[in-house]
């Protein structure tokens, strides 16, 4: 990957909307070199799909909670079951396996707290092989996902 690869990912990453042409003058190509280059990161998974980023509040689920899981039982057949369970379940907008304890993070978005005392009470305790659940109320977003921070060779202004 070179500096007009990382150049393309940065803009990309800022705007999966600009069109291949204006990608291409962004990055000082003409537009059929620059179409091959996003053609092959697709290929190769360095770009693995484009998304719109959604506003929770106007959906309806802008109260998020972060949410810590013991496992009391990590045997193959329950780890499998309680990630499929999670998975199913979009009010689960991340959820990740940690070394140590807790087991797992989850970052969890529904309506409001007692939406959210809901899907605890019913979806989160019955999940199978868990011991204790913490949850930590957001109080409010200092910074949200931008993107992953590429090399400043990357900053398509330096050629």
């Amino acid at each position: 990957m070179d500096r007009i690869d990382l150049a393309i990912l940065a803009e990309l990453q800022g705007n999966a909307r600009l069109s291949n042409a204006e990608l291409a003058e962004k990055v000082g190509l003409t537009q059929s070199p620059c179409l091959r280059r996003v053609r092959q990161l697709e290929r190769n998974g360095t770009i693995r799909g484009y998304h719109a980023r959604l506003d929770h509040d106007a959906l309806g689920c802008s109260f998020e909670v972060f949410v810590d899981v013991l496992m009391r039982r990590q045997d193959h057949a329950t780890i499998a079951d309680f990630e499929r369970e999670l998975a199913a379940r979009p009010e689960v907008l991340e959820a990740h396996r940690l070394f140590g304890e807790p087991d797992y993070l989850l970052r969890v978005a529904v309506a409001d707290i007692a939406a959210y005392e809901r899907f605890f009470t019913e979806v989160l305790s019955a999940l199978p092989g868990i011991a204790n659940l913490t949850s930590h109320l957001t109080m409010k977003k200092v910074k949200i996902d931008a993107g992953i921070s590429l090399p400043a060779s990357a900053n398509p202004g330096v050629r």
